[in-house]
């Protein structure tokens, strides 16, 4: 009966629009009253679940992303992308993947990758006669790739949400090569829908332009390889790296590019202190959310009936994704990281899945969530920007739709491109 309250309240509040880390609290509020234990139990859980040092990393890399974001380092990005592959038919779509994967490698930020390249890009690509359907789409699912990035908060999330069972070095070892598979998922789909509505192809310019525009570039793009570097000669730990992040960006856009303004610092800062209120109270609410369901046994409850369901591995993990997709359609990325990696990693694992690997099908398929309503983050922002109706964009939307899935599908069913990274580079055993 006490999950029977705890499942039915909580889908009720998110019918009735109250919004997810309240209604995950109030969920778990009304099965602790049922249940009849202690109300300080709800504090004691939400102080647990914060108070932990490696959360430290949160704050650092929403902030780093969010100074990226204000200092004008998209512009220098889009410019190298340009000159890189604008050449090629779609020019200009080829050109907004690549920037948006770029991008997504400082920001870690989908929303913000959407938002610095979505404001440089769709109106560049509406102007030169690109439907603005077709430029929102791309823009919206290549910024998907910042989920992945080295400087993503949400795998310092998921590391925590995993119990402890997953390193964060080897997770942001893995994410890089998921991260390429699903750059070139993209750039097929872009390219495949420019052929078929016949966009030109743009004019290359280059190699001394392409090698001019790199140099502008590279001081940014640096904020990867740091982190990587610093991580695997253990000059820093990952949550030490996301300080370093902070300070490099820091002196990245005050001083070498000088495109940091005192304004857009306070507007980052500002947004960085909002993002990472929301982000912490969503850990503490969902730390009380996963006491429950631990008393409650709810992983062993769902893997026994995905065991009456199949017992082949690869029909778990397609399940597993299935409902992942469903759940990321109307719950933020870090609300469903944070319910569902406790439920469904258990699963995983005894089907025979690495959690690194678990980890990054997590956050690509919470990252497809954010490009579909009714949430949908990412698309109702591409949408604002390119003036378009979110129905006018889920139209056209299969082909892209397609390349996230194939993504997804080569990371669930092919474990070396989560792993191998993390197992040359670190010594990863799992």
């Amino acid at each position: 009966m006490e999950l029977i309250i705890l499942g039915a309240s909580f889908f009720g509040f998110l019918i009735l629009g109250v919004p997810v880390a309240f209604a995950i609290g109030l969920s778990a509020i009304c099965t602790i009253l049922y249940e009849g234990l202690p109300v300080a139990v709800i504090f004691q859980q939400m102080m647990s679940g914060m108070n932990i040092f490696s959360f430290l990393a949160i704050p650092f890399f929403v902030f780093s992303g969010e100074l990226m974001l204000h200092g004008g380092v998209a512009d220098k990005i889009v410019q190298l992308a340009k000159n890189l592959v604008g050449h090629i038919r779609g020019g200009l779509g080829m050109s907004n993947v690549v920037a948006c994967t770029l991008f997504g490698g400082v920001s870690g930020s989908p929303v913000a990758d959407v938002s610095a390249m979505g404001a440089v890009m769709i109106p560049m690509m509406k102007k030169e006669g690109f439907d603005t359907d077709y430029a929102v789409n791309v823009t919206t699912h290549a910024s998907l790739v910042g989920a992945l990035m080295p400087t993503s908060h949400n795998m310092i999330i998921y590391a925590l949400a995993a119990g402890g069972k997953v390193s964060i070095g080897a997770l942001i070892a893995a994410g890089l090569l998921p991260a390429i598979v699903l750059m070139a998922c993209m750039l097929v789909a872009a390219y495949g829908v420019a052929v078929k509505r016949g966009y030109p192809a743009g004019k290359f310019p280059g190699w001394a332009e392409v090698f001019r525009s790199l140099a502008a570039a590279l001081p940014g793009l640096l904020i990867v390889g740091i982190i990587l570097t610093g991580i695997l000669s253990g000059v820093f730990t990952a949550t030490e790296s996301a300080a370093v992040a902070v300070t490099y960006t820091m002196l990245l856009t005050f001083f070498i590019y000088r495109t940091m303004t005192w304004s857009n610092f306070l507007r980052a800062a500002g947004k960085a202190v909002k993002t990472t209120g929301v982000v912490l109270l969503l850990i503490g609410v969902s730390t009380m959310f996963q006491y429950l369901m631990g008393l409650y046994e709810v992983a062993d409850l769902a893997g026994e009936m995905m065991g009456k369901v199949s017992t082949q591995p690869w029909v778990i993990f397609l399940l597993i994704n299935v409902i992942l997709f469903v759940l990321g359609t109307f719950m933020d990325m870090a609300a469903t990281i944070l319910i569902c990696t406790p439920i469904f990693l258990p699963i995983a694992m005894k089907a025979g899945m690495d959690p690194v690997q678990f980890g990054m099908l997590m956050l690509i398929n919470c990252a497809l969530g954010l490009n579909t309503p009714p949430v949908g983050t990412t698309q109702f922002v591409g949408c604002a920007i390119g003036g378009i109706s979110v129905g006018a964009v889920m139209r056209t939307i299969l082909p892209f739709y397609a390349a996230l899935i194939a993504a997804l599908m080569f990371v669930t069913y092919v474990p070396a491109f989560s792993l191998w990274l993390p197992r040359l580079l670190m010594g990863y055993k799992g």
